[in-house]
Parts: structure tokens; C-alpha cells; sequence
């Protein structure tokens, strides 16, 4: 069993940047995918970026070029980098993990995250 909490989120303007933490605690974290997503009022939730064990990343078109994503081993978190920031990045932030990649991706992962509020005024 995989606890995953996130943090990070708050109040920003427009072009400034911020970075969300995803803290895993049992399980064997390193071994999985994970992924974030985002869901703002009134919209389905989106993917925005995952990262597999080995570090290797993939990106929505909406942030490519802004967000990054990283993970520490060590620490069992994954950080996810947000530049630029935009109003219609405003949304909850919400951390995912499964040992499947296609799983984390597709928004189906077995562990999830309650999630963190990023708000960016104009």
C-alpha cells in the first residue's frame, strides 16, 4: 500500500513559477511510474505529466515547455516544476502511482493523492 500527499500548492500570479511535491510513504515507490494530473471547476480531470522509474518523462501539449518533473529516490518524492504559469493552469494538482506506466498515464493508477490547490491570477 502506497500513501502519496502532495503539496506545494498556492496563490501565484501570471509568469510566476511553483513546485508541487508528491510524498510517497510504503510500498515500493521507486519501482512505479507516477504521474500528475489536474482537474479545474466545472472541467474533467487532465493529465499533465508522468515520470517512469527511470526518469524518463512525458508531457501534455498545455505545459510542455513550462513543467518539468523529477523524482529523488531517496526520498520517495516526485516533484513537479511549473514555469510561466498561466490562469488556466489554475486547478487541484493531483498526484498518481502504479507499478504500470500505461495505468498512470491513462488516469487509472492504483494510488492517488488528495490533491493540491494551485491558483495563478492574471
Amino acid at each position: 500500500q502506497v500513501q502519496l500527499v502532495e503539496s506545494g500548492g498556492r496563490l501565484v500570479q501570471a509568469g510566476d513559477s511553483l513546485r508541487l511535491s508528491c510524498a510517497a510513504s510504503g510500498g515500493t515507490f521507486s519501482l512505479y511510474a507516477v504521474g500528475w494530473f489536474r482537474q479545474a471547476p466545472g472541467k474533467d480531470r487532465e493529465f499533465v505529466a508522468t515520470i517512469t522509474w527511470s526518469g524518463g518523462s512525458t508531457f501534455s501539449d498545455s505545459v510542455k515547455g513550462r513543467f518539468s518533473i523529477s523524482r529523488d529516490h531517496a526520498r520517495n518524492t516526485v516533484s513537479l516544476q511549473m514555469n510561466n504559469l498561466k490562469p488556466e493552469d489554475t486547478a487541484v494538482y493531483y498526484c498518481t502511482a502504479d507499478p504500470n506506466f500505461d495505468r498512470v498515464i491513462a488516469g487509472t493508477g492504483v494510488y492517488w493523492g488528495q490533491g493540491t490547490q494551485v491558483t495563478v491570477s492574471s
